[in-house]
């Protein structure tokens, strides 16, 4: 059973480091108690960067606990140093399942919420800056554990310890790892086109697939 491990909602801060000043929400907090999800995501949850994130497709940022033991295992990470929920900034952190078992399309139950998958996370630069791990992006793009969002059907509340649980799943062959890998891996040009046509897919991965698809 997949639950929903962590909770995590931030505003937009100013940081500066040894490479300038920047302003960013992946600095998000934990939530212990219930928090309120809505179409425009979050409660207490906003994004410094509205260009590229914060459409109702980007809800909810959701990531896998088990990849933070990967990544630990992968930098030599321990003790205090050890990355864990929330490292990346997400809102969700999911324990039990990864973007292998994800498909674009789901519909999951999550506390009194439903909510439904629109695409893998792009990764930026910004985890980079943030945990200050050499290649951490690329090494991202390398073993495809990016995270995925959804967009919210339906509002409600949700707490930590709450099932991820699916209800729906129109598009099985979808997976996240698969829509990945199409654009960061090996393009499919069939795969390409049977996403652009997929109605939950978001329009922000439509632009990127149909990109790629105009270059071939």
């Amino acid at each position: 059973m997949a639950t929903i491990y962590a909770i995590f909602v931030g505003q937009p801060r100013t940081i500066t480091d040894e490479n300038g000043t920047w302003r960013s929400s992946i600095f998000r907090e934990p939530v212990e108690k219930e928090v309120a999800v809505s179409t425009r995501g979050l409660a207490g949850d906003r994004v410094a960067d509205t260009k590229n994130h914060g459409t109702p497709d980007q809800a909810v940022c959701c990531h896998a606990l088990e990849h933070y033991a990967h990544w630990n295992a992968v930098y030599g990470l321990t003790g205090e140093q050890a990355l864990g929920p929330g490292g990346v900034g997400e809102n969700f952190t999911l324990a039990g399942i990864s973007e292998d078992e994800v498909c674009v399309g789901d519909v999951y139950a999550a506390g009194t919420a439903r909510v439904q998958v629109s695409g893998p996370r792009v990764p930026c630069r910004k985890q980079d800056r943030k945990l200050g791990l050499s290649g951490f992006r690329e090494r991202t793009l390398e073993t495809l554990r990016t995270g995925f969002y959804a967009h919210v059907l339906e509002p409600g509340v949700v707490r930590p310890g709450d099932e991820w649980r699916l209800e729906e799943r129109p598009r099985p062959r979808l997976t996240q790892r698969r829509i990945n890998a199409c654009a960061h891996h090996r393009f499919d040009v069939e795969l390409a086109g049977e996403l652009l046509e997929t109605p939950e897919l978001a329009e922000g991965w439509k632009k990127i697939l149909g990109h790629l698809l105009s270059r071939r």
